[in-house]
C-alpha cells in the first residue's frame, strides 16, 4: 500500500469530524450540548470567568479557569467552580474533568474536593499536567 500523511484543510477536518461524530452515535444514544460560560465581577470589572462545554457521558469539560492576581485566596475561584458545578447538575451532568498545570491551581482543585486522577512530567520542559475529576 502506498499511504501518504498530509495536510488537512478546513473542509477536510470538518469531515473527519463529522466521521468520528457518526462513529460515536454506536455508543452515544443521547444528544450531547450545551455549555457554561460564567464570569464573576467587581462592579464593572471582570475578575475571573470559566468555560466549559458538556462532552459525551454526562461529562461536562471545563476547559479555562481563571481568577485575577489580586482576588486569589478570596473564595472568588471557589464560588466560580461552585456555579459551574450547579449549572452542570442543571445541564444533566454527572461529573466534571479539568486539567491543569503544575504552576496553576492544582492545589486549589484538591481543596475544593477534585481527585487527581492522572498526571505527566516533561522534566525536558519543566512541566507536570494534572487531570482531575469531580462526581457531582
Amino acid at each position: 500500500m502506498d499511504y501518504k500523511v498530509i495536510e488537512l484543510n478546513d473542509s477536510q477536518v470538518e469531515d473527519i469530524e463529522n466521521r468520528l461524530e457518526q462513529y460515536d452515535k454506536n455508543h452515544i444514544t443521547y444528544d450531547i450540548s450545551g455549555s457554561i460560560k460564567i464570569g464573576v465581577v467587581d462592579g464593572d470589572r471582570l475578575i475571573a470567568g470559566a468555560d466549559a462545554d458538556m462532552t459525551a457521558y454526562k461529562i461536562l469539560y471545563v476547559s479555562t479557569v481563571f481568577v485575577d492576581k489580586d482576588y486569589r485566596n478570596n473564595k472568588v475561584g471557589t464560588k466560580l467552580m461552585s456555579e459551574i458545578e450547579k449549572q452542570a447538575k442543571l445541564l444533566g451532568e454527572n461529573m466534571i474533568r479539568l486539567d491543569t498545570f503544575n504552576w496553576q491551581g492544582r492545589d486549589f482543585y484538591r481543596s475544593i474536593g477534585y481527585e487527581e486522577v492522572g498526571f505527566y512530567e516533561n522534566k525536558d520542559d519543566g512541566f507536570s499536567e494534572h487531570f482531575f475529576l469531580k462526581r457531582i
